[in-house]
């Protein structure tokens, strides 16, 4: 990153990527670019991280992202209060025996330890934030809080962009190669760019208040709820707890549509309400915060202009039922990130760029249609699905939208271009454009889990077992082409790198044979499979090398 002073005295900034935006996406953009090695910039309009305890549920493949970025262990820590709240319960109020578990357990069995080395976690965004923006500055990213951006403008060059600190006053402009917005669903980047969005728009509208009570944990006992929906006619709303004790938050129905303001929400009003919904008169409510949120379904119609991309809430809208949103939008940001340091780092052509839109935007377009029919079955208050689309129904899985989505097209080779992005079954065994399979592996003495080795790199896996050509042309193309591309040879010989836990069959987990081999990308997704030996490995990897990376 190089700075200098400008004609005016304005510092100018020359940096590869510049982030507008530091909340949930921001942050993990910053932190995955800076474990790629990629310098940085980051503004944010507020002068620190979130303080409203929202956005909690982060999903088993965020979790993967964290671990491998070296995140996960502070952010379990972090959401030590709520690690033994699970499952989703719906009542008419907290009194008495009525109502029924939507779900008792996100994991009952312990069946997700088949597929990976990580699980659900329940921290929220005033939680999490602080863990992500310790990791990024950490990696040396350049994060500006109270720094606003105020104009930019972009060419086949990059991109040159004002920003202002809010503190001083002081203007910075700042030439970057790429532009990531991340600055929420009114995005003025996406504004500014005239990137126009699907879907039915708005769904529903709530007021997130903030109290305490210290009695309400008795009336909850020992019913340790992730949320609790509570349904009586005249008092409905969602019940979350912070810390289990007399921090708790509850999200009642507001409805704009109706001529309702925000005004109306006194404190009066919402401790009578929460009061009527809990379904104890006397219950002690002490309100701390009020913030208003908008649930819609919105998917910007391109995720790239030029030298700019949408990630997150710039990029699609969606219901928070399920927590689809945030864990999209980090999602992006880990998928955009590799792709933004392989162009930079001259290894990949521009064309690997495009193929962010091409696997991204599907893949909200299905979880937000996924997460609004999950809106309808959770009865979400506020929510009135369209006549006809059900509501309140029965409880769908959610590990294939959250794991099991893919990308039929982009940065892959073999794929079935037809294939649906989100699967009806969750099937992770290999299938290019899929999130590779998990498996316990020991590497130089060390118990890893095969995720652990994608992220800074290409990785192909063969076997160690039979003779293919595949170790020798991955190691001589990584020098030739200046590719990032490590070999590991999986088995139990004396060649092998990776050798499988418990007797377990990689091949047959990985949907190849003996002779073949499995290309990773550094996101973790199956860039390539080949089924079986070919008669040329090096020649078959190079084109498939040169496709992927979009280097011709």
């Amino acid at each position: 990153m190089k700075e200098r002073a400008g004609q005016a005295g304005d510092t100018i900034h020359k940096v590869p990527v510049l982030i507008v935006g530091g909340s949930l996406v921001g942050l993990s953009t910053s932190l995955f670019l800076g474990r790629l090695g990629v310098p940085h910039m980051l503004v944010e309009r507020h002068a620190g991280t979130s303080i409203h305890p929202r956005g909690r549920g982060n999903n088993v493949r965020t979790m993967e992202l964290f671990r491998v970025s070296g995140a996960e262990p502070a952010i379990q820590e972090a959401a030590a209060t709520l690690a033994d709240n699970h499952g989703i319960l719906q009542t008419p109020t907290l009194v008495g025996d009525e109502g029924e578990w939507l779900f008792r357990d996100i994991d009952p069995g312990g069946g997700l330890a088949r597929f990976s080395p990580s699980s659900w976690c329940l921290c929220s965004q005033n939680d999490l934030e602080p863990v992500l923006l310790d990791h990024a500055a950490g990696l040396g990213g350049d994060l500006r809080f109270h720094t606003e951006l105020i104009s930019f403008d972009s060419d086949a060059t990059g991109v040159t962009a004002v920003v202002k600190s809010r503190e001083t006053g002081e203007h910075t402009t700042v030439h970057a190669d790429y532009l990531v917005a991340a600055d929420g669903p009114r995005s003025p980047v996406r504004e500014q760019l005239g990137i126009g969005q699907s879907g039915p728009g708005d769904l529903f509208h709530n007021v997130s208040i903030t109290f305490r009570s210290r009695r309400l944990a008795d009336v909850v006992g020992d019913r340790r709820f992730i949320v609790c929906y509570l349904t009586s006619p005249d008092a409905d709303g969602a019940l979350l707890p912070v810390d289990n004790r007399e921090n708790w938050v509850f999200h009642a129905p507001w409805h704009p549509e109706h001529g309702e303001t925000l005004e109306e929400f006194t404190d009066e009003r919402c401790v009578d309400h929460i009061r009527r919904a809990v379904g104890d008169a006397g219950l002690d409510v002490q309100i701390t915060g009020k913030a208003p949120w908008h649930a819609a379904q919105r998917v910007a119609r391109t995720y790239r202009a030029g030298r700019v991309f949408l990630a997150g809430d710039s990029a699609h809208e969606m219901s928070p039922t399920g927590a689809f949103g945030s864990n999209t939008g980090i999602q992006d940001a880990h998928n955009l990130a590799w792709k933004l340091a392989a162009v930079l780092g001259g290894w990949a052509g521009d064309g690997l760029l495009d193929t962010y839109d091409a696997e991204r935007r599907p893949v909200a377009e299905s979880t937000s249609a996924r997460a609004a029919a999950r809106s309808a079955e959770h009865s979400h208050p506020g929510f009135a699905p369209p006549a006809g689309s059900g509501g309140g129904g029965p409880q769908r899985g959610i590990l294939n939208v959250a794991l099991g989505y893919r990308y039929p097209n982009g940065a892959v080779v073999g794929t079935d271009p037809t294939t649906a992005v989100v699967p009806e079954k969750l099937a992770l065994t290999g299938e290019p454009g899929s999130r590779a399979p998990h498996l316990w592996v020991r590497h130089q003495g060390e118990r890893i889990s095969t995720l652990d080795l994608y992220e800074r790199s290409l990785v192909l896996l063969s076997d160690a077992g039979e003779p293919s050509g595949w170790h020798e042309a991955a190691v001589r193309l990584a020098e030739q082409m200046s590719v990032p591309l490590v070999s590991y040879r999986v088995g139990t010989g004396p060649d092998a790198e990776l050798t499988p836990e418990d007797g377990a069959d990689w091949l047959e987990r990985h949907g190849t044979t003996r002779g073949g081999a499995v290309l990773v990308r550094p996101d973790g997704f199956v860039a390539w499979r080949s089924p079986g030996p070919v008669p040329d490995a090096e020649s078959t990897l190079r084109q498939v090398l040169t496709t992927a990376l979009a280097l011709t």
